[in-house]
């Protein structure tokens, strides 16, 4: 009993590391594009590059080689480049908070479709939840007399979400987090310079977007994403999508520290209602 109660515990935290990680990109990457002091091509390719660089260092010490195949798991790796190049691009005109909130109920619906798809069990409490936190994500996101938003930047944050749903279910199948998450990262950086060669005609950064782009690339993504790996496999498609709608509320609210945004009623009560959606889809009938 007691080991059982290790495993979940321990899975508890590295689910929390992991769900802290994705949030802390959202604001590293609003906090060094609005300075507008880097490009955000230059973001998405230092973040990518320097995230495989990290993760070929942690491979290499653990099974001391680099034996990776270049002949197949390009889809994974080609979802992981297109999430974060929209990403960072949709951040040019977006809040981190909102961009987040949209990126993630993306997510949640995508995976949900495919969970479907897949034919998981649906239990009444979790259509209830899921259903319960997405009208707290209308509540929070429906427009109000001083609310607007860039729909072409909001299109490239769902296409954000789609791809990171993709890759989020294709990673279900990883039995081995870290070649996955290396081979991930390495091709995607591919993906990235062939973007760069054919669209990107300037690059711009400084040494403190530099930095916030490295730290974004190397600890909260390929670390970050390094844990989510190990984690997918281990809970169903629908308990991973319902619990990254954690995502944008922890974003939120490190974006009010960090980024000094204002706190309203709406994102109080709109927080409030996601978490008491996540605890009825995640709560456990007794048998």
């Amino acid at each position: 009993m007691k080991s059982e109660k290790f495993i979940d515990l321990k899975l508890f935290i590295f689910i929390f590391i992991a769900l802290l990680f994705l949030s802390a990109n959202s604001i590293l990457a609003r906090v060094a594009i609005s300075t507008q002091n880097i490009d955000a091509f230059t973001f998405t390719f230092l973040r990518i590059f320097s995230g495989a660089i990290l993760l070929l260092i942690i491979y290499f010490y653990k099974n001391k080689n680099l034996k990776l195949n270049f002949k197949k798991n390009w889809l994974s790796s080609f979802m992981l480049f297109l999430y974060a190049i929209c990403f960072s691009y949709s951040f040019i005109n977006m809040y981190a908070g909102i961009g987040t909130l949209i990126l993630f109920a993306v997510v949640q619906l995508s995976m949900i479709l495919i969970a479907l798809f897949y034919k998981e069990k649906l239990t009444s409490n979790k259509i209830f939840g899921v259903l319960i936190a997405f009208s707290g994500l209308v509540y929070l996101l429906y427009p109000k007399e001083d609310f607007s938003i860039s729909f072409f930047h909001a299109f490239l944050m769902i296409i954000a979400g789609i791809s990171w749903g993709v890759y989020s279910v294709i990673g279900k199948k990883s039995t081995n987090a870290t070649y996955n998450t290396t081979d991930n990262f390495l091709k995607a950086s591919i993906f990235t310079i062939i973007f760069g060669v054919l669209f990107v005609d300037f690059f711009k950064v400084d040494l403190f977007t530099f930095f916030i782009a490295i730290t974004s690339g190397m600890i909260t993504s390929a670390l970050g994403y390094l844990i989510w790996y190990e984690v997918l496999p281990k809970i169903e498609i629908f308990t991973a999508s319902i619990l990254q709608l954690l995502v944008p509320i922890i974003a939120i609210f490190l974006s009010l520290i960090i980024l000094d945004e204002k706190v309203s009623f709406e994102l109080i009560v709109s927080s409030f209602i996601i978490l008491f959606g996540i605890f009825i889809a995640l709560k456990k009938r007794k048998v």
